[in-house]
């Protein structure tokens, strides 16, 4: 299963590049459409019901144009029938026809092996904040 949950998280690169680009499609694909699902987004929505979270995405899609995202995973598990990945996903993007500007979220996705595929079963994205611990 280890191959497999690579070309997964091969997928999730690829889909969230798509994302920022403004083509929520093969993000949308990534996802479990069998409950528990559920989307924590980094503009405030927390959906559970899959309708819901589809038309999320479609919306956050609408929203990116011309974007460049790089996926930075910091931790990868894999373990039976779930997985999870936490990191960053950084770039460039325009965000409602504004200039392009520097992003950086901080993700974790979960995942579930659904029919030999893995799906998304949860994604909490949000705006990474400045690292405001002391220094050594």
């Amino acid at each position: 299963m280890i191959e497999e949950f690579a070309q997964a998280l091969e997928r999730t690169a690829k889909a969230n590049e798509a994302m920022y680009a403004g083509d929520p499609e093969p993000y949308i694909a990534l996802f479990t459409q069998h409950d528990p699902v559920s989307l924590f987004g980094a503009w405030g929505p927390c959906k559970t019901a899959w309708p819901d979270i589809e038309r999320t995405l479609r919306w956050v899609g609408s929203r990116f144009s011309g974007g460049t995202m790089t996926t930075e995973n910091v931790v990868v598990h894999s373990g039976g029938d779930v997985a999870c990945t936490v990191g960053y996903e950084h770039g460039r993007v325009a965000i409602d026809g504004g200039e392009h500007r520097d992003v950086r979220l901080r993700v974790t996705h979960i995942y579930r092996l659904e029919n030999e595929r893995w799906r998304l079963a949860h994604r909490h994205g949000d705006w990474a904040p400045v690292d405001q611990s002391p220094t050594a």
